[in-house]
């Protein structure tokens, strides 16, 4: 039987819909074989996941999805293969969660001078004891119907330049790739098309990216055609950079994004799950 990875996915533990275990579930359900898990900047879900993965008889990655700042922008760093026992990267997920209180305040209080009040305490009441996202904020708006879909929210108040983006500092990537690697981990440069970077930003991002110590790029995710991998895969072989895949599934009501519903890696490129010890 074929293989099927799918090393990008999020749960209730930070900003997806399912719970850890639903959505390995589906995972089975969708004929996936190896999964990470990678939570926004907490690893709070891996041990039910992994609960649940043995159960269905699926081999669970633990991983997590770091936000980082490079050159006063935001970027995402998937680790895989971590441990999330790592003392310094368990400290640094408590930090975020600081983090991520603090700018939901903001962000809230943003869209209060909009008129848009009670933001803060339903982002709080639908994260629980996740991690609070700007996805919480976007589903809020669209359910008081401000908005008629998350795009719009991110395009309308979110998004950066929009009336209730809060910049952000985070981790410094070469910090967050040192925490991924020290605990064992392999740092993949995730979705790297979303950044809307020059070819020569992107070089500069992935000469600084190998030279912290990452490994990897996500060559194949959802919503990506064949132009789009092709060019990534270019990166990723005039980098040394290994090639990972991953839905970035978040919920089962975005029919566009699913499980294990991804391109193939291209044959040339060196499948990241090598580098990682099962």
């Amino acid at each position: 039987m074929a293989e099927i990875y799918d090393l990008h996915c999020h749960s209730t533990a930070s900003d997806g819909a399912l719970s850890p275990t639903e959505l390995v579930t589906r995972a089975h359900e969708q004929g996936v074989t190896s999964m990470a898990l990678t939570d926004h900047d907490t690893t709070t879900g891996l041990a039910e996941a992994r609960t649940a993965a043995t159960a269905k008889g699926i081999r669970l990655i633990p991983g997590i999805e770091l936000s980082v700042s490079w050159h006063d922008k935001c970027f995402h760093i998937v680790g895989l293969g971590i441990n999330p026992d790592y003392p310094p990267l368990a400290q640094a997920t408590q930090d975020l969660q600081t983090v991520r209180v603090e700018r939901a305040e903001k962000i809230a209080h943003k869209l209060e001078k909009k008129r848009i009040p009670g933001a803060l305490e339903a982002v709080k009441h639908a994260a629980g004891d996740g991690m609070i996202t700007r996805t919480h904020f976007a589903d809020f708006l669209l359910s008081q119907h401000h908005v008629s879909t998350q795009q719009e929210a991110f395009d309308r108040y979110l998004g950066q330049g929009k009336p209730a983006y809060v910049s952000t500092s985070w981790a410094e990537m070469s910090l967050a790739i040192k925490w991924i690697t020290e605990s064992g981990g392999v740092a993949v440069l995730a979705h790297p098309l979303r950044y809307k970077l020059t070819a020569n930003w992107m070089k500069r991002l992935l000469t600084a990216f190998k030279e912290a110590g990452g490994q990897g790029i996500e060559v194949v995710t959802s919503r990506i055609n064949a132009d789009e991998i092709k060019l990534i895969a270019g990166y990723a072989a005039s980098f040394g950079l290994a090639g990972s895949k991953g839905s970035d599934f978040h919920n089962p009501e975005n029919q566009w994004v699913e499980l294990g519903r991804l391109a193939p890696l291209p044959s040339a490129i060196k499948p990241v799950w090598e580098l990682l010890e099962f």
